[in-house]
């Protein structure tokens, strides 16, 4: 791990973290706000009243601009800006992925963001897009890795250097791209070339790509997830493990007229009311709001404040233990995002390994509560439960005849199965679970039960249960 990264809580693969720059430390998961140069539709300083920590501009666009470049290069980044806390800048790498080309150097541009003293520094990065033939995405690869080597060679002095981890939609260039990464050593590791997949909703290729990132980083790097602005996605991505965030969106779904919540986007010509109780919404009607004459920069202002309250929620969610629950209502705002979440459900035994053991109570909520990292880990443990002679395993309150007939009498619960009594209020076996349960939670349930019959073959099992006919004969090896 990074000597400017501290991990303080977790829950699944995200977790609270402190990241240390020169302009301060900044809590995270964070939201930094893309601030454009040239047009600021609302003000750092303004920013910083509504809550950002951090915030990311474009390095390119100031060296570009003469009066800018010389501004920068007098009073500083943070002076030309007026923020004076932790700032990230982009390489240009977003211009070379829309025009193909930029009118600058790796080094050059490398050494512009150092001479500004911008707290996080991108090298010059080739963002792959999505779906290109392997051939190109492993040649770019090659190409930005060796620019990672020579900016890491090159590196002196107390500002933050971000390692960009590309290779297009391919899993085991993506996981061999962040290997390099953590080997040749940096303080923050960004996933780029995501904001296609992002923008074409296509959730299950980025919850691949960021897996495979994780997987060959290891769970201390800092993980910058490049484009990640819209509020619905916070909560998945942070499920993932990453850490920062940057949001164009807020500005520029303001300029369409498009209104951001995290269950989705609206067009404000269509919304007659206001589902929000941030400054603008509680001081303005829709009606209001779409006659202003500053209805853009007062969207805007909604748009990020919506965006920042969502990343405080992730935030309290990861403290309290029930980022999963705010996952499963977030994934169902699109049939997409749901997509997302099942693939993020097939990784529940990797999930496992990082989550914490104990909590406060589980809810379950939908079929994919049933591969929560908390059931496989007890489908894991159930062997370890040791019986003798006559088992009785029911989801009914036991009679007096089956205390005096049975030498162990063990509650059942979907989706965990069964339980001694004597854990029924420890965790997770506290959950809080529907009265009928669905299909997955029954299975998973039942072969958590086979588990439990296979590793004591020296005792007879009777399973007595509500919801299933004939319950022995499917848990019978």
């Amino acid at each position: 791990m990074p000597d400017c990264f501290e991990i303080i809580h977790k829950d699944l693969a995200g977790r609270l973290g402190r990241l240390t720059t020169p302009h301060g430390t900044v809590e995270t998961p964070a939201l930094m706000p893309v601030v454009n140069p040239h047009l600021m539709m609302i003000k750092p300083s303004m920013l910083k009243k509504l809550g950002a920590q951090m915030l990311i501009t474009n390095s390119y666009i100031i060296s570009q601009d003469p009066q800018l470049r010389e501004a920068a290069e007098e009073k500083g980044l943070h002076a030309l800006l007026d923020f004076d806390g932790p700032i990230m800048t982009d390489s240009g790498a977003f211009q070379l992925s829309v025009y193909g080309s930029v009118e600058v150097q790796p080094l050059e541009i490398l050494r512009f963001q150092q001479a500004i003293r911008s707290d996080v520094c991108v090298p010059l990065d080739i963002p792959t897009p999505p779906d290109v033939p392997p051939e190109r995405a492993a040649a770019e690869l090659r190409e930005t890795e060796a620019r990672l080597e020579e900016a890491r060679a090159s590196w002196e002095g107390d500002l933050l250097l971000a390692g960009p981890i590309q290779g297009s939609t391919y899993p085991s260039l993506r996981e061999a791209a962040a290997r390099k990464v953590r080997e040749i050593g940096f303080d923050v590791c960004p996933v780029g070339g995501v904001v296609p997949l992002m923008e074409a909703y296509r959730y299950r290729d980025l919850v691949q790509v960021v897996a495979a990132a994780k997987r060959g980083l290891g769970s201390g790097a800092p993980v910058h997830l490049f484009g990640a602005g819209h509020p619905m996605v916070f909560a998945l991505a942070a499920a993932l493990g990453c850490d920062l965030f940057d949001s164009a969106a807020y500005a520029i779904y303001a300029r369409d007229g498009r209104y951001l919540t995290p269950y989705g986007t609206w067009k404000l010509e269509e919304m007659k009311y206001l589902p929000c109780s941030c400054e603008v919404c509680s001081s303005h009607s829709a009606e209001e709001l779409r006659s202003s004459p500053d209805r853009v920069s007062l969207l805007a202002r909604h748009n990020l404040a919506a965006s920042l309250q969502e990343i405080e929620l992730v935030k309290q969610r990861i403290w309290e233990g029930s980022l999963w629950e705010l996952l499963e209502s977030r994934c169902r705002t699109h049939p997409r995002m749901l997509d997302g979440l099942k693939s993020l459900e097939s990784m529940a035994e990797d999930l496992e390994k990082l989550d914490r053991v104990s909590k406060s109570t589980l809810f379950y909520l939908s079929p994919q509560s049933a591969r929560r990292p908390e059931v496989v880990r007890y489908g894991r443990r159930v062997e370890r439960i040791a019986l003798y002679g006559r088992v009785l395993i029911t989801d009914m309150r036991p009679s007096e005849e089956d205390r005096r007939s049975f030498d162990h009498i063990l509650s059942f619960k979907p989706p965990f199965g069964p339980y001694p009594h004597q854990l029924a209020e420890t965790y997770p076996l506290n959950a809080e679970v529907p009265l009928e349960p669905d299909r997955e939670a029954l299975e998973q349930a039942l072969a958590n039960a086979r588990k439990l019959i296979q590793a004591n073959p020296a005792a007879s099992f009777q399973l007595r249960l509500r919801d299933v006919e004939d319950a022995d004969s499917l848990v019978r090896p």
